[in-house]
């Protein structure tokens, strides 16, 4: 099956921290950055195009960036919008 470039504009990278990873064992929940201008339908379409799961629910939220200084200059790191994927039981996405 080929699978959609759409799919991966959509879809970025996998959020891999302590908590998102205590979220995989615990409830069957991923997350991963996700294009800011796309929708949940859009979302759980693209992560059942890639990864060949069944999505139940999609929850998104938004992390506005931050505010940084570099010496003298101020600058603010990019927005980022991330999706929480909840999966079918039984469903696993293998991400390392």
């Amino acid at each position: 099956m080929v699978k959609s470039t759409a799919s991966y504009q959509i879809v970025l990278k996998p959020v891999l921290t302590e908590k998102s990873t205590e979220e995989q064992e615990r409830c069957n929940s991923y997350r991963f950055e996700v294009a800011s201008g796309s929708n949940r339908i859009e979302i759980a379409q693209a992560v059942e195009d890639i990864f060949e799961v069944k999505v139940v629910k999609v929850n998104t939220l938004l992390r506005p960036g931050k505010m940084r200084r570099r010496g003298m200059q101020l600058f603010r790191t990019p927005a980022r919008k991330i999706a929480i994927i909840h999966l079918a039981e039984g469903e696993r996405i293998d991400l390392y």
